[in-house]
């Protein structure tokens, strides 16, 4: 599978790079001072409840745990130390046929494919460790 531009970076194998790690943080002033302090880093995006901070090519989502629910439903998420904290994604060309692969092969989607009002098309699995992974494209546009 060859993979869109997305970021600037052209993803031509499955499974790419991931481009984006999202973690929920219960504290989320408290987990924006701390990758400031400690990492250094400019925001590369920042809202209300969200805050991206880029570590060479990979982005990580500081995202308000409140907001963690509407991002993985029907998936729970849990405190720290019991359930998803975090999730990855990886770029796709087609949301949609590759959740049909993926679906062959054995896995259940937790959610998707959706479209997100961010302009993402997207669809969610877990793995055996209960880790959190979304694909996504950019939504094609007429």
């Amino acid at each position: 599978m060859s993979g869109p531009d997305v970021y600037g970076v052209h993803m031509t194998d499955w499974p790419g790079p991931i481009t984006a790690i999202t973690l929920f943080a219960d504290d989320f002033s408290g987990a924006k001072e701390f990758y400031e302090r400690v990492f250094e880093l400019p925001r590369m995006y920042e809202d209300e409840v969200s805050c991206v901070y880029l570590f060479g090519s990979q982005m990580i989502n500081v995202l308000d745990a409140s907001e963690a629910p509407g991002l993985i439903a029907p998936a729970v998420p849990g405190g720290v130390g019991v359930g998803p904290r975090f999730q990855f994604t990886l770029d796709v060309d087609d949301v949609d046929a590759t959740a049909a692969e993926l679906v062959a092969r054995g896995v259940s989607l937790i959610n998707g494919p959706m479209d997100r009002e961010w302009g993402i098309r997207t669809a969610l699995f877990a793995d055996p460790t209960g880790s959190l992974w979304e694909i996504s494209a950019p939504l094609k546009t007429a």
